[in-house]
């Protein structure tokens, strides 16, 4: 029996495992012959990164029972991330992420994972309710709804959080996890019917609203019930709408190594915008910042940022402002 955690600023749940980056960029996986192992997935990264900003972090997932568990455990709580509600699945393999490191703009996956995989097994029953009731944060995703029982988990959870800030809903569409768009694009309109928050590019926006121009996906959003609805609109910067505030980002521009975990830099900073009463548009630089330091390196969850990093960044960018506040 787990025991209840003390109240956590940021509660994830969903997808972790095993990133394996080579060492050679700029070359397609056959031509690589050395990797380099990373805590990896989305839900996983995103709790990193609030720790890394001085948050208490809690991941709800599952790992397969082999070694590499004991390794995304450890390497969790030593990035600062509570592994109590990490479990291990018999007979189940740990997620692993091949990626090609192709710059600017190309990091294709290559998953080796059972299917289902581990994550998608959470029961409802095995659900801490009073530690998801309480987070300040509590954030899911929509690869995480893509299957049962790990659907009916998110629901209950969701029953607790009744659409409490800040309930929020990363619309990660990833195609693998889906039979198709159409499919994807059903369950997370009926997802967003359960959160406050929302967040997603614009080709996710298009597959769950049907929207893929900035403004009108940010309406449909808030249309459908959301407080806030985050956009990001690649090169163009980011957009955050409430019902009666709209904000704006420019993207901040650094030499891409690694695009992948940027999202995840961002969604950590988001909660950290959130939890400290950010306006929209500082929290939008804020988590803009975070994301393109990530994108400058080569690993995802032990890239994330500190606090000083992204202050010192967003100090060498023309018209931007600084936070206060030391090293998290």
């Amino acid at each position: 029996m787990v025991e209840p955690p003390v109240q956590l600023d940021v509660l994830t749940i969903g997808r972790v495992g095993i990133d394996l980056y080579p060492f050679l960029d700029g070359v397609t996986l056959d031509r690589v012959d050395s990797f380099g192992r990373y805590l990896g997935g989305s839900s996983a990264n995103v709790a990193v990164a609030a720790a890394r900003l001085g948050h208490s972090a809690a991941l709800i997932t599952r790992t397969g029972s082999d070694p590499f568990a004991r390794f995304v455990r450890d390497e969790l709580v030593r990035l600062g991330v509570r592994a109590d509600y990490v479990v291990d699945v018999p007979g189940k393999r740990t997620t692993i992420a091949f990626c090609e490191i192709l710059p600017p703009d190309n990091f294709p996956l290559y998953y080796w994972r059972d299917s289902p995989s581990p994550e998608l097994l959470i029961e409802p029953r095995e659900l801490d309710l009073a530690a998801v009731e309480q987070a300040g944060v509590y954030w899911s995703t929509l690869s995480g709804i893509s299957a049962e029982p790990a659907r009916a988990a998110h629901y209950a959870a969701w029953r607790t959080r009744n659409r409490r800030p800040f309930t929020v809903l990363d619309l990660d569409y990833r195609p693998s996890f889906w039979a198709s768009e159409q499919a994807a694009g059903l369950e997370g309109r009926r997802a967003l019917e359960q959160v406050s928050v929302a967040v997603g590019n614009l080709q996710e926006c298009q597959i769950v609203v049907g929207e893929s121009e900035p403004e009108k996906a940010a309406d449909a959003l808030i249309a459908a019930g959301v407080e806030l609805a985050v956009v990001k609109m690649g090169s163009a910067g980011v957009m955050a709408r409430t019902r009666d505030q709209q904000a704006v980002a420019a993207p901040v521009r650094v030499e891409v190594v690694n695009g992948l975990g940027a999202g995840d830099a961002f969604g950590g900073a988001l909660c950290h915008g959130l939890l400290t009463g950010m306006g929209l548009e500082e929290m939008l630089s804020f988590a803009g910042a975070a994301g393109a330091l990530v994108a400058g390196r080569r690993e995802c969850a032990t890239a994330m940022p500190t606090l000083a990093e992204i202050e010192d960044l967003l100090g060498r960018q023309p018209g931007s402002r600084r936070w206060g506040g030391g090293d998290a």
